[in-house]
């Protein structure tokens, strides 16, 4: 079986983009809201984004700035504010997703555009979603600049909601068949997370004996 190798120092930007989006997937999106300094609210959609660690907390998204070197508005309100909430958006969320995705003007709230109602943030002063299955208020840790192009933002969850029906409180197990995420693929291309199947890692002790029985 053979494979193509790239030289990520011979290739462009552009390149590269259609190289790792097309294979790191599905790449979950952050519907992340944020509140200038003057209040105006903002929403907008990544798909560089994950968590890194549980302990503590933290989210990370990558936001491309602006062809002409200013940060977004996301990010821009992120780094005068150091609040921002994460949203997951399920696949009845994509139309809205798609509309708060528009590089609409700074003062133009696409959450309004978007018919989305929200809630008050509690230990963020950002909106939250309500129809979103699941959200994360996040206070800023760092930023790390890794390009003239592209900063990511850590923040840490301080308080996380998630809908009734998708959790059980007791064993803080989510039903991740009814969160219904959707994931970013390469181009245009979104995927639905409905396909599981089920593996156990095994114990050294368990895969050492399995091991043995086998040969």
């Amino acid at each position: 079986m053979t494979s193509h190798a790239f030289d990520f120092a011979e290739l462009t930007p552009k390149q590269r983009y259609k190289l790792l989006i097309g294979t790191v997937i599905p790449r979950p999106i952050a519907l992340i809201t944020t509140l200038s300094e003057d209040g105006t609210p903002n929403a907008g959609s990544f798909s560089f984004f994950n968590i890194l660690t549980h302990d503590p907390a933290i989210m990370a998204v990558g936001i491309e700035h602006k062809p002409d070197g200013t940060p977004k508005d996301t990010a821009a309100n992120i780094l005068a504010t150091g609040e921002f909430t994460v949203h997951i958006s399920d696949h009845a969320l994509v139309d809205q997703m798609e509309i708060c995705s528009i590089k609409f003007p700074a003062d133009v709230d696409e959450l309004a555009l978007a018919g989305l109602e929200t809630a008050a943030g509690e230990t963020v002063r950002s909106p939250r979603i309500i129809a979103a299955p699941a959200a994360f208020e996040c206070h800023l840790v760092q930023t790390v600049s890794v390009s003239p192009a592209r900063t990511i933002v850590l923040g840490e969850v301080k308080r996380m909601f998630v809908r009734e029906t998708l959790v059980d409180p007791e064993t803080h197990y989510v039903d991740q068949i009814g969160i219904d995420a959707v994931g970013r693929l390469g181009g245009h291309l979104y995927a639905r997370q409905l396909d599981q199947f089920e593996r156990v890692t095994p114990t050294v002790e368990e895969f050492m004996g399995l091991s043995t029985k086998a040969g």
